[in-house]
């Protein structure tokens, strides 16, 4: 089979592998869409701190059974997507429900080998069938599902002020998700197209581009109460400690974001606000199955994320491309 390989920061090349042979407990799957996030570009670019080369990256994946154990569920030509987050299901916090962040969780296409190639094999618990959904949308699920995850993490509610800091596809996410719980959305970005989006496809009540007046601004738009939930989907230790200072009193501060730093902030201001500090990693199925029910009733805009495409073969030479932020990515989505 074609697999592309990330072999070091900056260079890609297809290799022809074996095909995988499944385990007893585990789906074969033919690859059919791959989606291009940040981390594979961090990857790519030699930024990701988790990782080692050479590496098969490609963890936004849907796909078509080729087989399937027995009670699995599953059968030969079945579409699914993949839970990337492959959780070990007996640590703590496996046993509390929280698998997104297992002790010691392999996450596909950073600890271990991803779907950037023709088959896969995972263990038949991560294969989750889907019904009434292309296999483009399928691919969307797993970053949908992390702003969705951040949202329930947050509590948003009905009215709350929401600001939403960094329109990248998380930041988009996690807009889309604030908005449909019933939030009043602000998104804070650098990039004026980002921000457009915003307003165009997501229905944001309010966007404002990042400049050295942006705190005046956010003070002017909230009578200088500021924001009862701030999600950072930034990934930059400035603006994630320049948060702090955006969340009004009472409020929560999720970061969806994660940096290989140190986030420091004013402990007399953290606490005459009682602010509600949270991380938030990866996703549940929980959040998965909200995002697969939004997209059925119509209620996310996949072909207006769906903004680049291409063919395994052609991805070396089109990834380099779609990192520039002229070229427009929102969400790239590759056939294998």
């Amino acid at each position: 089979m074609d697999v592309l390989v990330c072999a070091a920061p900056g260079e890609l090349k297809v290799e022809r592998r074996p095909a995988p042979a499944p385990g007893p407990d585990e789906v074969l799957l033919r690859v059919r869409r791959v989606g291009i996030c940040g981390t594979d570009m961090h990857i790519y670019r030699g930024t990701q701190p988790y990782l080692s080369y050479p590496r098969v990256m490609g963890h936004e994946l849907s796909g078509e059974v080729v087989a399937a154990p027995a009670g699995s569920g599953l059968a030969t030509g079945d579409h699914v997507y993949v839970m990337p987050y492959l959780s070990c299901g007996t640590c703590p916090a496996c046993a509390k429900g929280k698998p997104n962040c297992c002790m010691n969780i392999r996450v596909l296409g950073v600890h271990v080998d991803g779907g950037l190639c023709e088959y896969l094999a995972v263990p038949a618990g991560f294969a989750r069938k889907v019904e009434d959904v292309g296999l483009d949308e399928a691919a969307m699920v797993e970053f949908l599902a992390i702003g969705a995850h951040a949202v329930r993490r947050a509590r948003v509610e009905p009215g709350q002020s929401v600001l939403v800091v960094g329109a990248g596809p998380i930041g988009i996410a996690a807009t889309l998700f604030a908005k449909l719980a019933g939030g009043e959305v602000t998104v804070l970005d650098a990039r004026a197209d980002r921000l457009v989006f915003c307003r165009q496809h997501l229905g944001a009540d309010r966007v404002i581009g990042l400049t050295d007046d942006t705190p005046r601004a956010l003070a002017d738009v909230t009578d200088g109460v500021f924001f009862d939930v701030v999600l950072d989907a930034t990934g930059s230790a400035a603006a994630m400690q320049q948060g702090f200072s955006y969340v009004a009193h009472g409020g929560t501060y999720v970061l969806i974001s994660v940096v290989s730093a140190d986030i420091t902030f004013s402990d007399p201001e953290f606490h005459k606000r009682e602010m509600s500090l949270l991380a938030s990693r990866n996703a549940t199925i929980e959040d998965f199955d909200h995002v697969l029910a939004a997209i059925k009733a119509g209620q996310v805009p996949t072909a207006a994320l769906n903004t680049h495409k291409a063919d395994l073969k052609d991805l070396s030479t089109a990834l380099p491309g779609w990192m520039e932020p002229s070229a427009g990515v929102i969400k790239a989505i590759v056939a294998c």
